[in-house]
């Protein structure tokens, strides 16, 4: 049955066919909104629009783009922009990070990560929110991380990119204060999504110890609750908000070594 109060805009999704961007996907769908729906498979999408359109009715287009490419961020917006749709909700979630030693990794495959979280965000965000000043209104959410606000050894490259994140929203949050527009980052931990397995992390103690990866619809539920009361940042699950507020009072180094112990391979104490 199609959702009576459905809404005549779109929420656009990035990564929106698995982990938290599917999540809030159903969220959006479940409160009416028609889905825009992004990602780079476009099987994995149609199986997700197939899914909102039984269960909630709305519309739902699909958009197979990669936004690792250098301009894939500015041709998605013309695609949209093309084909008329009103994008009321713009939810960057698309984000990868790659796992190891800095030195040791592949830079061309971080230099890839620096793209896609942060200019590929960076346009996307620009693009829409213009749209949305000048309607005087729209939502935005970021996925950040807590490493936006901790040290992140053995992903040192993605922690730096959403510190980026969290630190650009907070500017645009004053920027757009007299707008009726809604920006947040929302900063989940270790979740139990494909994050880890792209990024080449299986092996690492967080992820071997599945008890502590967090429940991507719960993260997603934050995200979505928060969006809606118009907050502008939510850390998701008690641990994680624990870890921030102890950054704020414990030496770097010390928290550095701490994550270290998190994040390092399983195998590194049988070195």
């Amino acid at each position: 049955m199609a959702n009576e109060q459905k809404k005549t805009g779109y929420a656009l999704i990035t990564g929106a066919s698995s982990g938290i961007g599917y999540e809030l996907a159903k969220l959006f769908a479940q409160d009416g909104y028609n889905i825009i729906a992004v990602s780079r498979t476009e099987e994995d999408l149609n199986k997700v629009a197939e899914e909102l359109l039984t269960q909630h009715g709305i519309s739902v287009e699909v958009i197979a783009k990669d936004l690792f490419g250098e301009k894939a961020a500015t041709e998605l917006y013309e695609e949209v922009k093309n084909r008329g749709w009103q994008v009321e909700v713009l939810v960057n979630d698309a984000g990868q990070g790659v796992f190891g030693l800095f030195d040791e990794t592949d830079i061309e495959e971080q230099m890839k990560i620096i793209h896609l979280n942060i200019v590929s965000l960076t346009r996307l965000t620009y693009y829409f929110l213009k749209e949305m000043k000048a309607r005087n209104s729209g939502k935005i959410l970021q996925l950040g991380s807590v490493v936006s606000e901790l040290p992140a050894p053995y992903q040192a490259v993605y922690g730096g990119t959403k510190a980026y994140v969290l630190n650009f929203t907070e500017a645009l949050i004053n920027e757009v204060k007299d707008f009726a527009i809604t920006i947040i980052t929302l900063q989940p931990g270790a979740t139990d999504t494909d994050f880890f397995n792209k990024a080449g992390a299986q092996d690492s103690k967080i992820v071997q110890d599945k008890s502590s990866l967090a429940d991507p619809a719960k993260v997603a539920k934050d995200g979505y609750d928060a969006l809606m009361s118009g907050d502008d940042k939510v850390v998701s699950g008690w641990k994680n908000k624990a870890s921030i507020a102890m950054g704020n009072v414990v030496p770097d180094t010390l928290l550095a070594k701490q994550m270290e112990k998190q994040s390092e391979p399983v195998d590194k104490d049988k070195k």
